[in-house]
């Protein structure tokens, strides 16, 4: 799997060869079959009272200027987006592959 996040480290071994591949614990989360489920903290920051997407947002550490970028939009673009409680579900599917994330997680 090829991957175009800036978060991804790659550890080589003494001969300079790779030997480990350090990944976003999000990624990792995702990859280990649990995708359908929703953190605690995200959770926590809807029951506060923000959207599901600026909820995940801030869970994953994420600036609106990182995710619009991701999305190849504008920040003032996403940020309306992120106001949203509930947006299209094409929207929805966009930021999900943005945040590494199901759509079906957004779905609250």
């Amino acid at each position: 799997m090829v991957s175009t996040s800036p978060h991804i480290q790659i550890i080589n071994d003494l001969e300079g060869k790779p030997a480990f591949v350090v990944i976003p614990y999000w990624q990792y989360f995702t990859q280990q079959g649990r995708s359908h489920l929703i953190p605690n903290q995200v959770v926590s920051l809807i029951v506060d009272g923000l959207t599901p997407i600026r909820a995940w947002r801030e869970y994953l550490n994420l600036t609106q200027d990182d995710v619009a970028k991701r999305l190849g939009i504008s920040q003032s673009a996403f940020a309306q987006q992120e106001a949203v409680n509930k947006p299209r579900r094409t929207t929805r599917e966009k930021i999900a592959k943005a945040f590494g994330i199901n759509a079906s997680q957004l779905e609250l």
